[in-house]
């Protein structure tokens, strides 16, 4: 457990550090346009980190029910988050999410940030989601694993 919780600081705090340089250091002209998408990736990185912190404290301190078969996803789950972080503003960009703010003519990217950061704090809600907007757009039918969380609510 020691393990992954050195792993997720350590995680956090290269998600920290690298937006603290996006933000600080000048990018050539190429990369600038890319600025907003890694921001949101290493956003939702974070919130990542975040939530799988929050599972460490809560199953051993709190519920003392760790289990150690469940480390794989404690590794990977903020991984994913930065996919799901780069996903949110790809989503926000193309139109296909909407945030139901108004949007003021001095506008800045704090609506896809906020939402890079939950997509990458709950993962499942966000897939979801995705799935939803996949399903009603296209016809996309959604994943076994949806269908089957849906049969469970039933």
């Amino acid at each position: 457990m020691k393990k992954i919780v050195i792993y997720l600081l350590c995680f956090a705090a290269i998600d920290i550090a690298a937006l603290i340089l996006l933000q600080t250091v000048a990018l050539p002209a190429a990369a600038q346009k890319l600025r907003p998408l890694l921001l949101c990736a290493f956003l939702g990185g974070f919130g990542g980190a975040v939530y799988c912190l929050r599972g460490v404290y809560l199953n051993a301190s709190v519920y003392k029910r760790w289990d150690d078969t469940w480390e794989i996803w404690y590794y990977i789950r903020p991984v994913v988050s930065h996919f799901c972080g780069a996903v949110s503003y790809i989503f926000l960009k193309a139109g296909l999410l909407l945030l139901e703010a108004k949007n003021p003519d001095d506008a800045t990217n704090l609506g896809f940030l906020a939402l890079a950061f939950i997509a990458g704090l709950n993962v499942d809600k966000f897939i979801a989601k995705i799935e939803d907007l996949a399903q009603a757009t296209w016809g996309i039918e959604k994943s076994r694993t949806a269908q089957r969380k849906e049969k469970e609510k039933e």
